[in-house]
């Protein structure tokens, strides 16, 4: 029988969320599941929780309130959300839900014992678990404490934790309501948790069982370590069987009790191999029922498992999908291109339509497969030089899936695999000027002729257009002599510090042969800013405009000030010539500095503060005479060694091809980006016209369709507004998972180890990419637009791709969590002559803004001064 406000546990399902709520619809799923045991219960509705907000005072004030506080301001959030809670359990609960309550209660038992457990609308959700957001109460005996503990239940949905927890993912405090599961408590010999898949590495085919004897709440309150069993293929292959002295107990008349274990008993396993093994076919069963991997809590109950909540494991990271049932092993994109962050669906189709080799989609992120390369044993040393030279932790983490004999395939040599971005053969072409000149205009004249071309094409035309260019765009890049240039100068570079290392047991000598080397845009665009600087700095007007500056059109505010006018014309060509660039420019969804030109300001005053005029002439200068010492100084020692002519003559010619061809590696990257911007122009015009014909809410909606998917909206002018909202809020779940280097098909996250015994204790190991020591004050900024140096700051970030570059004239030395030797933040450290050391895993969390940090940029290590 199904009441207003009492549903149970048989009559739901997961299509009842809003109804039961996340943990009650779960728990109506489970019990429909062949095999599954479901302790008895009955779910009171959300429409019950809406009866009681209706009767609080003042509610809607309150939680206008709460939506405007800041996540981080956790004693206003304390304080309100209290007020909140007092409030609806001061509230009695209305008579028929009262009585519907106690009519469901007389059906199960009135002096059963029950556990009551809140269950709310976004709760146990594939995106966003709440797992542990609102409470949860045990052995709950008799009528009059149910309606209390339910009423509890109801104000939990504002404990502090969940107020910020809903507020930290976006989510609207009034669309969230709570229902409350009342369910028979069960008194077991062994509780605990199964994660259906490994919660640390996130192997999909590893099962993991954490058990303890007695309820589970030792467990999850951390009382007792629980015993730690892996199974994989219907085997137990690991186990630890931890020490548990207290367990939790039911007392008779109601609540629980913490009791001590017999010493016999301690370290004897909770569950036997057996219980084990058939726990986790259970647990097969439910996640198939689901679809995903699945967070299990269970009890033992005479030799029966019974469950008692399952959600899904949100902190996994997505598998790409594959149309076999092969072994893949993925390497990550983002860790090349220096932008681990998540792409909207546009942004990475785009990049997989104008890449060189095919990617596959996961998580937001794009990987390459590279499973054949590494089956062959030419294309796999090739490979993981490759990768070793860029990032060794990737290298490591290819490593350690080569070590299973059974993940990879062996292939014989002409096995085809495909080249990996950055990598590519070696040719031989002349150290020639002339040749760099020549792609840039070969470049420039494609983007030019792209920009023409597009101006008349709108609808489907456009589309065709686009897939055309798309070609010409690839045809660009895999110009033979693009890559021949590219590599001339990274083989360069390895040379020079392979041999100067060994001749003269010098670390990393091309840093400083590479300072201030001609034809690079991307460190051009930074000293560039500081010329911005100059214009502004003497008209104290447009300074302290500049200050309050939020509105993006403050450029025609500008030239209504005292040197207004100079200032914007500078900031214009400045835009002109960078504007397509920004944070994250990989995804074409991203607002670029041409749309965003705030951005921008802070780092302009930043250098009208901490620079002289002329800073950008003489900071070049500088480089280049540094270089050119350096290389004197290389030569003259050469030369004093045994063979030393040959030797000096060999590094001559080495030097002059770093300097000729290493600046023109950040060239095609611009060349791209200007591409990208011509293409995000033509999109958003067709965005528009698709708002005006009410096909679409919002032009921003266009980002959350593949281009693919856009093109059959033009085509169709019809769109599904649901997956739009999916993508919506799949987006904001992947902000929360952390992109592995290598992924397996398994789902493993392989992270790879630097393997290293030379730094001191407590340093943070890192990939050295720029010569150099250097001690200062951290500065760890996550946002470009929040950035705020001074002149010795060392910059922490997570990644650095070139819109970064205009903040590396202002500091001493720069430290990332991501990075290779090739990758653009390297190359723009050595550009300027900054120490920087990249590849420091949670560098951002483990230094706090401000503290004093050394950076060993040579050595590849971080010391936190005291």
């Amino acid at each position: 029988m199904v009441e207003p406000y009492v549903w149970d546990l048989q009559e739901v399902d997961e299509m009842r969320v809003a109804v039961v709520g996340g943990k009650g619809a779960h728990l109506g799923g489970l019990s429909l599941i062949d095999g599954i045991r479901v302790p008895g219960g009955f779910c009171v509705t959300t429409d019950a929780f809406r009866r009681v907000m209706e009767q609080a005072p003042s509610i809607d004030d309150r939680l206008d309130q709460l939506s405007r506080l800041n996540p981080d301001d956790r004693e206003a959030i304390r304080t309100l959300s209290a007020q909140i809670r007092r409030t609806i359990e001061g509230i009695a609960v209305p008579g028929d839900v009262a009585a519907a309550i106690t009519r469901a209660l007389a059906r199960l038992g009135e002096h059963t014992a029950y556990a009551i457990r809140s269950s709310a609308t976004a709760e146990d959700l594939p995106t966003a678990s709440f797992a542990g957001q609102q409470d949860t109460y045990l052995n709950v005996v008799g009528p009059t404490a149910i309606l209390q503990h339910v009423s509890r239940c109801w104000a939990s949905l504002f404990t502090e934790r969940a107020v910020t927890y809903r507020q930290r993912n976006g989510i609207d405090h009034r669309t969230v309501h709570m229902a409350v599961v009342v369910q028979q408590m069960v008194f077991p010999h062994a509780a605990g948790v199964l994660f259906t898949a490994d919660p640390v590495t996130g192997n999909r085919k590893v099962a993991t069982v954490d058990a303890g004897f007695g309820l589970g709440e030792a467990m999850v309150s951390g009382l007792v370590n629980p015993d730690v069993f892996k199974v994989r293929d219907g085997e137990v292959v690991a186990r630890t069987i931890a020490t548990k002295q207290p367990a939790v107990h039911a007392l008779p008349a109601g609540g629980t009790q913490e009791v001590a274990i017999d010493s016999r008993q301690q370290e004897q396993p909770a569950l036997t191999d057996a219980q084990v093994v058939r726990l986790v076919e259970l647990g097969r069963r439910i996640e198939a029922h689901f679809g995903r991997p699945q967070d299990i809590e269970w009890c033992l109950v005479d030799d029966s498992f019974q469950i008692v909540q399952s959600r899904p494991i949100t902190t996994l990271f997505p598998i790409p999908v594959a149309d076999d049932q092969e072994h893949h092993v993925y390497v990550s994109v983002g860790h090349q291109q220096m932008m681990t962050d998540p792409m909207k669906p546009l942004g990475f189709s785009m990049w997989q339509l104008t890449a060189m080799v095919p990617m596959h989609e996961a998580g937001g992120r794009l990987f390459v497969d590279v499973t054949r390369r590494l089956a062959s044993p030419a294309s796999r040393a090739a490979l993981l030089d490759v990768m070793g030279r860029g990032d060794p932790l990737v290298r490591d983490a290819l490593e350690t899936v080569l070590d299973r004999d059974d993940f990879v395939p062996s292939l014989p040599d002409s096995g085809p695999g495909g080249r990996l971005p950055g990598g590519g053969a070696s040719a031989p072409i002349e150290t020639d000027p002339a040749l760099v000149t020549t792609l840039i205009e070969r470049s420039r004249a494609s983007v030019a002729a792209l920009e023409r071309n597009i101006r008349t094409k709108t609808g489907p035309a456009l589309f065709e257009f686009l897939l055309e260019a798309f070609e010409e765009h690839k045809r660009v890049l895999g110009d033979p002599l693009n890559l021949q240039v590219i590599m001339a100068g990274m083989e360069a570079t390895w040379w020079l510090n392979d041999k100067l290392q060994e001749w003269l047991g010098e670390k990393n000598a091309a840093d400083t042969l590479t300072l201030s080397a001609p034809d690079n845009i991307t460190s051009e665009m930074g000293l560039a800013l500081l010329d911005v600087a100059d214009v502004v700095r003497p008209h104290a007007e447009v300074v302290a405009f500049l200050q309050g500056v939020e509105d993006e059109g403050f450029l025609d505010e500008l030239a209504k000030l005292a040197g207004g006018s100079d200032a914007r014309d500078a900031m214009e060509a400045y835009l002109d010539r960078y504007g397509m660039r920004c944070v994250g420019e990989i995804d074409i969804t991203r607002p670029r500095w041409r749309e965003r030109p705030t951005t921008l300001v802070p780092v302009i005053l930043d250098n009208v503060r901490n620079f002289e005029p002329g800073a950008a002439e003489r900071r070049f200068e500088q480089g280049r005479q540094k270089a050119r010492k350096k290389e004197q100084d290389v030569l003259s020692r050469l030369r004093a060694l045994p063979d030393g002519d040959r030797k000096a003559d060999e590094a001559k010619r080495m030097i002059d091809r770093v300097r000729t061809f290493i600046g023109y590696r950040e060239y095609p990257k611009y060349g791209i980006v200007s591409r990208y911007f011509v293409y995000k122009q033509a999109l958003l015009e067709e965005a528009e016209r698709l708002v005006q014909a009410d096909v679409l809410r919002e032009v921003g909606d266009v980002f959350y369709l593949t281009f693919q998917e856009l093109h059959d909206v033009v085509r169709s002018n019809r769109v599904d507004d649901q997956l739009i909202q999916e993508r919506k809020d799949a987006f904001r779940s992947y902000g929360a998972l952390t992109p592995p280097r290598v992924l397996t098909s398994d789902g493993e996250a392989v992270t790879g180890a630097y393997r290293r015994d030379d730094v001191p204790a407590g340093a943070l190991i890192g990939l050295p990419v720029s010569a150099g020591t250097v001690e200062g004050r951290a500065r760890v900024i996550l946002d470009m637009a929040k950035a705020d140096v001074e002149a010795g700051d060392i910059l922490v970030t997570t990644f650095t791709d070139p819109s970064w570059s205009p903040l590396f004239v202002g500091i001493a030395g720069l430290v990332t969590e991501v990075g290779g030797l090739m990758t653009h933040g390297a190359v723009i450290a050595r550009e300027y002559g900054l120490p920087a050391v990249v590849g420091v895993e949670q560098a951002t969390r483990l230094v706090r803004d401000g503290q004093r940090i050394r950076v060993h940029g040579t050595d590849g290590y971080v010391e936190i001064l005291p």
